[in-house]
């Protein structure tokens, strides 16, 4: 029986080096503007939530 883990060795050598391959492509891509608008509309909803909550705590 192959030591390590199990599974590892069903694989051809290479798809291991194709899925780093992909996930690093994937890393470098930029993110979309419309992504950043919407995480900026995200951050400014939860800022006035904080806000209206400390509010109402006084």
């Amino acid at each position: 029986m192959p030591v390590g883990q199990p599974g590892v060795n069903a694989f051809h050598p290479s798809v291991a080096d194709q899925l780093r391959s992909y996930y690093q492509s994937v890393q470098e891509e930029g993110i979309p503007d419309r992504f950043m608008q919407l995480l900026e509309k995200l951050d400014a909803a939860e800022r006035s939530n904080q806000a209206i909550a400390k509010d109402v705590a006084q």
